[in-house]
């Protein structure tokens, strides 16, 4: 939910100035365009340079790959995704007014490839099967789902996929199959890049750096 965190005790956004509630893509073929999202509980931008960070690390082109964007929100993530090329972007998402805006900004966009989903995110991660190669985990700031759904992801990534994280804190991996590769600080949020080796490694945690 990169580029709309929802902050889980904070108050609703208002709407001061022209671009409240408003973002643009950061690079690819839809650089510049504009994201809307309505008014829900804990909604708030994230600064530009933490996506440009987080794509820099992941190379800017995502050709040919299969992305989720676990806790949508805005759906900078999943948007920015398929704008750098990604073959596909799903977007889980489970309130229904930040859906249906979703699906608008999807329309706005021409968007092929790009599948809104309307449910709990760890729900679908345990009724699916289907593997991503990229997936962006960005839940309700301080709720405590980052690393359940992490956990959850095991079994819906390719091996060698690459999992960006936010939380308050640094996570533990869950296991030996992910290293987290690049790390950094936004404020008093933590975000890190995950790369994750498959579900044969050992369950041992192990952590390294690029």
């Amino acid at each position: 939910m990169t580029a709309a965190r929802r902050f889980a005790n904070g108050p609703k956004p208002g709407r001061a100035g022209a671009k409240a509630n408003r973002l643009r893509i950061v690079g690819g073929l839809w650089r510049s365009r504009v994201l809307r999202f309505p008014d829900a509980q804990g909604l708030r931008p994230t600064p530009d340079r933490v996506r440009e960070t987080l794509f820099n690390w992941l190379g800017q082109r995502l050709g040919g790959l299969d992305c989720v964007d676990l806790f949508a929100g805005s759906g900078a993530l999943g948007f920015e995704a398929k704008s750098r090329g990604a073959a596909r972007a799903v977007l889980v998402e489970r309130d229904a007014r930040v859906v249906a805006q979703l699906r608008e900004s999807a329309r706005e966009l021409g968007a092929e490839g790009v599948e809104i989903v309307h449910d709990d995110a760890l729900g679908w991660l345990a009724r699916g099967a289907e593997r991503f190669d990229v997936a962006f985990v960005d839940p309700p700031y301080d709720s405590g789902l980052a690393a359940p759904a992490m956990a959850a992801l095991a079994s819906r990534l390719r091996p060698g996929a690459r999992v960006y994280v936010e939380a308050p804190a640094a996570l533990q991996a869950p296991s030996a199959a992910w290293r987290r590769v690049r790390e950094g600080t936004a404020g008093a949020v933590h975000f890190s890049l995950y790369e994750f080796a498959g579900e044969a490694a050992q369950t041992h945690p192990q952590e390294g750096q690029p």
